[in-house]
């Protein structure tokens, strides 16, 4: 078909093309792309959250945030664009000309000829001022506004980025990522701290949705163990659950769980030296890439918390058995409030102490009583303790961080111990595992907030999540 243009279309036209090549020359960056200073001589356009707002006779200053760094980006413009709407916490989008700046403490700044507010905040009904330093117990109560502080917008940006460090060193590292169930009839653990599923409007005859009892998983092992068998290493990381009625700072009802799984292994240094290579890798990366986002935490939440973390990297992690810990708590002049007899499990006030009791240094405690474990642990065969090939991480300001095992790869143990605890039927698959093709292998599980917890010196682990889930909370 043939179109006719008048003269005047064609003006059309050219007007259009010409404000369409007018907009694409303005670059969008974020702000920690424009503080680079790259674009510097360049028009371009921020959009993001204002942190201040200064007005004065000759000039307005703003702060732009994005949540793409911790710096802000000033914006420099005339005071005929002040706006009565232009408040802290309202979003804004903000076009100019990005130049050098003759502040000290700024290579850049925004000299605006547009600013636009996209969003109104009324700072009086903000629960957050703009030069309020709030404690994570104020900022607790509004799960749904707290990342808008400087505090825990670091807080996930840190997360965020230790996910990808966990991610790349499993990656350098030959280790296959496998997405394990969230919905499971297995007690991995064993201590029957589940969430049971039931569909909404269930079936008279059978409440069931999946015709046997389901759960929200508590681990992602036994699936891994699965994977095991035809991959020499798997690894998942992903949200677990626990139905523990507890609203201390060490419980979440969600939380998440780095766990690998390491086959043709008998040896529990195996273990010992995948969780600690990956705690140096990601904790390295992350006060590499996240450094100040890290000194807040370091500066204001737990001053002088990194001359501890420096120190946890500086030499290597010290290893002793469950034997030889009960022995040093014996010895120990303090108090403990849990038995520290042999065959009893550590508590969380006794593994600081062994951590403090090696000079802050990260420990490994290995070789548990047999029947403090689960089913899946590997025999030691040694009598008369009978301990089993399990190994503990624990950490100062923490405690327990990773936990793990060699697994009982012999069929004849497993079945016998499956048959004790009256498991043998539920876990008939699990023994198929040995049947058909077994290698002797081990694992272990980490984490993740505690982990945050551990390198920023974090006391609530409910500061460490974004939505944190625990007994009687609400919940968004």
């Amino acid at each position: 078909m043939l179109l006719r243009y008048s003269g005047l279309d064609v003006c059309r036209r050219a007007l259009f093309t010409f404000r369409h090549f007018s907009m694409k020359t303005t670059k969008k960056l974020r702000v920690c792309e424009a503080l680079s200073g790259s674009s510097v001589g360049q028009n371009i356009q921020v959009c993001g959250w204002l942190g201040s707002v200064r007005s004065q006779k000759a000039n307005l200053f703003l702060d732009v945030n994005d949540g793409s760094c911790l710096q802000s980006l000033q914006v420099v413009a005339s005071p005929q664009l002040d706006h009565p709407s232009l408040t802290f916490g309202s979003a804004v989008e903000v076009r100019g000309t990005l130049q050098e700046s003759q502040h000290p403490k700024q290579a850049v700044e925004l000299r605006a000829d547009h600013i636009g507010v996209v969003g109104e905040c009324d700072p009086v009904d903000f629960p957050f001022k703009i030069k309020g330093r709030h404690k994570p117990e104020y900022t607790r109560q509004f799960p749904h506004l707290r990342s808008r502080t400087k505090a825990f917008s670091s807080l996930l940006r840190i997360r965020s980025e230790a996910t990808s460090a966990i991610h790349s060193y499993f990656k350098e590292h030959g280790f296959l990522h496998v997405h394990t169930p969230v919905i499971t009839s297995n007690d991995c653990e064993g201590a029957g701290e589940l969430f049971q599923i039931q569909p909404s409007c269930p079936e008279e005859d059978d409440p069931n949705f999946f015709s046997v009892p389901t759960y929200l998983t508590v681990s992602g092992q036994l699936h891994l163990e699965v994977m095991s068998g035809s991959f020499s290493k798997v690894y998942t990381f992903g949200p677990t659950f626990r139905a523990e009625n507890s609203q201390s700072r060490r419980h979440l009802a969600e939380f998440y769980m780095v766990e690998a799984e390491v086959a043709f292994t008998q040896s529990i240094q195996d273990l010992v030296k995948v969780m600690e290579d990956m705690f140096r890798w990601t904790t390295e990366h992350v006060l590499s890439c996240c450094a100040h986002d890290v000194e807040v935490f370091h500066k204001h939440v737990t001053p002088g918390h990194r001359d501890a973390v420096e120190a946890m990297l500086k030499e290597r992690f010290l290893v002793m058995t469950y034997s030889e810990a009960i022995d040093i708590l014996q010895r120990s002049s303090q108090t403990f409030i849990h038995p520290t007899e042999w065959g009893c499990d550590l508590q969380t006030e006794q593994e600081k102490y062994l951590v403090k009791h090696c000079g802050q240094r990260p420990l490994f405690v290995t070789d548990y009583p047999y029947r403090l474990k689960p089913f899946y642990a590997r025999d030691n065969l040694d009598r008369p303790e009978h301990t089993a090939a399990a190994v503990d991480l624990l950490v100062p300001g923490v405690g327990e961080l990773c936990g793990g095992s060699l697994r009982e790869e012999r069929l004849h143990l497993l079945t016998a111990r499956l048959q004790e605890v009256g498991l043998e039927d539920t876990y008939s698959w699990y023994l198929d595992l040995r049947r058909f093709g077994s290698a002797p292998h081990g694992g272990f599980g980490m984490g993740f907030e505690r982990y945050l917890q551990c390198i920023l010196g974090v006391d609530n682990i409910k500061d460490v999540i974004p939505f944190p889930r625990f007994s009687h909370s609400c919940l968004l």
